[in-house]
């Protein structure tokens, strides 16, 4: 007898991440939502991960009117699912108590039935509070357990043995959970590992108990990691639409049901009303930019478990930053920050933790410069990591971090700590005139600064749209104004550059900076402009980024290594510090500008 298989279309938040690093306008998906509706698809991941982040962040919307957009096209009998990173919830930092009990409060609220809830370091302590306060509001709880295979050559988790025993944990310590799911989000997971993992837990769970698998194609192992799952007992899987299937998401759902044909299983869904679904899917985003390595496997991905989520994101971010090039080495360089940060599931937040250490090693040479989360990871501010991270990394991040090792849990330390309160949200909000209202506490407590400058009305877009006679599409700064803004060919080596001017912003390749123009003269003091050199001691960009955040003024004493200015760069904000101890005499950068390796930033007396 023919078993049907369930699945959760994940195209409008994995697949938004995996591809465009979730910047995806809500109107744009809308057709392609209601496309997948009409050909029968109930089951929709809905939001979070970073479709929640990002959307204040780069695409200017609010997270929770998408999710009531969601609601109202989907129907009121869809399961809408969200993905929730236990204490993180939905933001890259742990939070408190009360912004974990308030994630499940206005999740519930805005039109979610279903959380998926996750630990990347599989640290049940992570889970625990999180699951109770998603089930006492009324929602399903998802209770994950991550996946991942060990570069080669490395033992000690990430085996049958491992998740069987996570397994118990769970269910000793009494986690409410209405399913089951294991998680692999970079698609690394041994299928024979798979089929053992599965099968051992149907064994464990009580009868009944619905077991669900994700994965990636991303090492090119989909198809068979989602029938080893089926065929060791899981009763669904997660599948995407086209141009969001294949390569760094999930399996197509035309080629899984092919590749189900002939066998016990098969998907529960009108093949033909999917095909004209993924159409109208391709014409919504067929404006948006999409990076090669989206829509390819990656045979590295076993040596460095990039998620799929989490790969795309940052190759468009050294895209911005003009670094490219140092993509492979830093995949390459995830190898050992794997090996020797403990072996936490490569999976957002510690994924991108990974990363950073990678990107750190490759630009400031290994183990010179320990990435902040990373370090804080490795000694244990996020829980326990699978195996004692190596000694040799622990003594280094505690030194450059000054911080010692702890084992306390992660959410008693963010109950202490005021910053990670309501209070301390609902004070931002108050100093900005800002309502405060528990979906602004929440951003402002997930985004922080960024949160706060969305709801100011200050956020900028930060979307990739494939230009059209050679003409960017406009930001959200030209929209509602009346002065038609002025448009421009910049030829540079013989090379036409198209920018849009208006006041004082120019938008090019659909990215919005801060601009003025005057005379090369008037930008320096009379003596300079007569050939004399700057006195002083130049403080240089170390890596290139984006200026948010000036900690010192001129005229200001600063000490050696105490911060000047916070630059962000690949989701890390790195402090620049004073090489000497002096007076600031000049701040050459403001905040929002773009900077480059080498530049120099400030200077000091």
């Amino acid at each position: 007898m023919t078993k049907k298989i369930k699945f959760m279309c994940t195209a409008f938040r994995d697949g938004f991440q995996s591809v465009y690093g979730a910047r995806v306008l809500t109107n744009d998906f809308l057709p392609a939502l209601e496309a997948a509706r009409d050909a029968g698809i109930s089951y929709f991941e809905a939001g979070g991960g970073a479709r929640f982040q990002s959307l204040y962040f780069y695409c200017n919307e609010d997270a929770f009117v998408m999710m009531d957009t969601f609601r109202k096209t989907a129907g009121p009998d869809a399961d809408l699912q969200t993905l929730a990173r236990g204490v993180n919830v939905v933001g890259l930092d742990s939070q408190s108590s009360d912004i974990i009990r308030l994630h499940a409060k206005l999740f519930k609220k805005h039109g979610i039935t279903t959380i998926r809830n996750f630990d990347a370091l599989n640290d049940v302590r992570n889970l625990v509070f999180s699951g109770k306060c998603i089930t006492e509001e009324g929602l399903k709880h998802q209770v994950c357990i991550t996946m991942m295979e060990l570069p080669p050559g490395c033992t000690g988790a990430h085996d049958p043995d491992f998740y069987t025993a996570r397994l118990s944990q769970i269910l000793d310590a009494e986690i409410p959970f209405d399913s089951i799911c294991f998680k692999d989000a970079s698609g690394t997971a041994v299928p024979s590992k798979i089929y053992e993992t599965i099968k051992r837990a149907r064994k464990l769970l009580p009868d009944g108990t619905f077991i669900h698998f994700h994965t990636h194609e991303t090492g090119g192992i989909g198809v068979i990691a989602n029938k080893a799952a089926l065929d060791g007992g899981a009763d669904a899987i997660d599948l995407s639409m086209a141009p969001c299937s294949g390569g760094t998401c999930q399996i197509d759902i035309l080629v899984m049901w092919h590749a189900l044909r002939g066998t016990n299983f098969e998907l529960d869904v009108d093949i033909d009303k999917v095909r004209k679904a993924e159409e109208v899917f391709k014409a919504c985003m067929s404006d948006y930019f999409l990076p090669p390595e989206a829509t390819a496997v990656e045979p590295l991905i076993p040596w460095s478990p990039m998620p799929g989520g989490a790969l795309t994101a940052n190759t468009q971010m050294l895209r911005d930053n003009g670094i490219m090039d140092k993509y492979p080495e830093i995949i390459k360089a995830m190898s050992e920050v794997v090996i020797r940060g403990g072996y936490g599931t490569s999976v957002t937040p510690v994924s991108q933790f990974y990363f950073q250490q990678a990107f750190n090693n490759v630009m400031f040479g290994p183990w010179k410069k320990i990435a902040p989360d990373y370090g804080k990871m490795v000694l244990g501010y996020f829980g326990k990591t699978p195996i004692p991270a190596d000694p040799e990394i622990i003594k280094i991040a505690a030194e450059q971090l000054e911080m010692e090792s702890t084992q306390r849990s992660p959410i008693e330390m963010n109950d202490e700590d005021p910053e990670k309160s309501i209070d301390h949200a609902q004070k931002a909000l108050k100093s900005s005139g800002i309502e405060e209202t528990d979906e602004n506490i929440f951003i402002v407590a997930t985004c922080k600064d960024r949160g706060l400058k969305f709801l100011k009305g200050e956020a900028e877009l930060g979307i990739r749209k494939i230009e059209k006679n050679n003409v960017p599409e406009a930001s959200a700064k030209d929209k509602g104004h009346n002065k038609k803004p002025s448009s421009y060919i910049v030829t540079v080596n013989r090379k036409d550059y198209p920018i849009r001017i208006e006041g004082d912003t120019a938008t090019i390749n659909n990215r919005s900076y801060k601009i003025g123009i005057r005379r090369d003269d008037e930008s320096k003091p009379k003596e300079l402009a007569e050939g004399t050199e700057t006195p002083g001691t130049d403080v240089i960009a170390q890596m290139p980024g984006k200026v948010i955040r000036l900690t010192s003024r001129i005229g200001d004493y600063v000490h050696h290594g105490q911060s000047i200015m916070v630059v962000e760069a690949m989701k890390m904000e790195i402090n620049v510090s004073s090489p000497i101890d002096g007076t600031v005499t000049e701040i050459k950068v403001a905040e929002e500008d773009l900077v480059k390796t080498g530049q120099v930033l400030a200077i000091l007396n």
